[in-house]
């Protein structure tokens, strides 16, 4: 147990804190409620849960011997979530509700091109993964603690943008909401080229 808790407490600090994960679940959350969140929510994990997989099993190595890969996903995952922020927010102008919310396989692809999805999957795999046993069973072990401590954490944040539903009923209100969410997510995305 005592190997357990830094893995525990590495994947609750990288999925607690503020991500692109967890502001798109808050603007889910708000602008669609919890039923519209969930969809995203388990798409971030089997995204997490995969990219973890692939990682700890040897994807990692590509990355140390071309470091130009990781940059050029960086870079990818950094216009993706500036386009990101442009549709999120936008959501809810004039009080009409964006066409759809983020969808399970929309959330999941996504996970490949978030850069701080892949500097856990990265860590797990280079600092966490168990020494001494099969490579797929350890890679199992830190991609299902992984997810176990990351689902309550995705939750809350899109409980959190649920919460704050009533105080988004002003059109002017929520689209205020919508752009300051859309800007942390661009703020995110020009921190992850440095």
């Amino acid at each position: 147990m005592t190997d357990l808790l830094p893995l525990i407490s590495y994947c609750l600090v990288m999925s607690a804190t503020p991500g692109p994960n967890n502001v798109m679940l808050a603007i889910t959350g708000a602008n669609f409620g919890a039923r519209g969140a969930a969809p995203a929510i388990l798409g971030i994990q089997a995204g997490m849960f995969v990219q973890t997989m692939l990682m700890c099993v040897g994807l990692g190595s590509v990355f140390v011997a071309y470091p130009w890969a990781q940059q050029g996903l960086r870079i990818a995952g950094s216009a993706y979530l500036a386009y990101l922020a442009w549709k999120l927010s936008g959501a809810s102008v004039a009080g009409t509700q964006a066409p759809k919310a983020v969808s399970f396989a929309q959330a999941t692809v996504f996970q490949s091109l978030n850069p701080k999805s892949w500097l856990k999957a990265i860590t797990v795999a280079s600092v966490f993964m168990p020494a001494g046993q099969n490579t797929v069973v350890s890679a199992l072990q830190v991609a299902v603690i992984g997810a176990l401590v990351g689902a309550p954490c995705n939750i809350t944040w899109a409980l959190f943008g649920v919460s704050i539903r009533r105080l988004l009923l002003d059109p002017k209100t929520r689209r205020i909401f919508n752009l300051t969410m859309g800007a942390t997510l661009l703020i995110l995305a020009v921190t992850f080229l440095r």
